[in-house]
């Protein structure tokens, strides 16, 4: 059985915006490819038709994941969330007790994380933590280094 999948709306609808442009566009642009390569001749030493059938399988392994995705798919619903717990789709602003650094988290779904815009996935070491806690709890988190202790200073929606 498949694992659900968390999305705000936003993600998902990247992720259905994605799978129109590779069942729109990209299919069509490989298959061009196709056809130019199989006009240059003998298939057994065509590498532009080798490698264009590559990238057709690979255009359909994406969809096939994304499509899996959509299905297994379960919103986050901001109306059921609240600034008193930390869950999926809340926005979390820390502190790290050592170094008094704070930083800001958006706890998404895995499918959605972007760590380079402050979104990490509910299965992260820090997201998984983060979850369940409130405002001024200490979480303790372990990373390769050794043990990171956050507190939780925030929590918005």
């Amino acid at each position: 059985m498949a694992k659900d999948i968390f999305f705000t709306p936003e993600g998902l609808e990247k992720i259905e915006n994605e799978i129109e442009y590779l069942k729109t566009v990209r299919r069509k642009e490989v298959s061009e490819r196709i056809k130019v390569a199989l006009g240059y001749g003998d298939l057994s030493e065509n590498s532009e038709y080798d490698e264009a059938k590559n990238e057709q399988a690979q255009v359909e392994e994406r969809i096939a994941k994304l499509e899996m995705m959509v299905r297994n798919a379960k919103i986050i619903d901001e109306k059921d969330l609240n600034t008193e717990v930390v869950n999926i789709g809340s926005s979390v602003r820390v502190r790290e007790v050592d170094t008094m650094e704070e930083d800001e988290y958006t706890i998404v779904g895995s499918a959605e994380a972007d760590p380079l815009e402050g979104k990490i996935s509910n299965e992260s070491p820090v997201g998984s933590k983060l979850i369940g806690n409130r405002v001024g709890d200490v979480v303790e988190v372990e990373v390769p280094d050794g043990i990171i202790r956050y507190e939780i200073c925030g929590i918005t929606i």
